[in-house]
């Protein structure tokens, strides 16, 4: 399993950081999206979605998101 971190732009306005857990690279886009779509009540129209870095899930493993 591998953490994949993503950042969208969304709306035409706003960055938002998604991180999930995959097998492979194409199931990691498809779960970033869905979780955009669970978070907003409005599904917000995904202008770019970007992988940034991806990560072998290991004990310890983790992100730091900052802006």
């Amino acid at each position: 399993m591998i953490l994949y971190r993503f950042e969208a732009r969304i709306n035409q306005e706003e960055d938002v950081s998604i991180v999930v857990a995959a097998d492979n690279e194409t199931d990691a886009f498809d779960a970033a999206e869905i979780e955009l779509e669970k978070f907003y009540l409005k599904t917000p129209l995904i202008e770019e979605l970007s992988l940034l870095e991806t990560r072998k899930i290991s004990r310890k493993t983790g992100f730091v998101i900052g802006r």
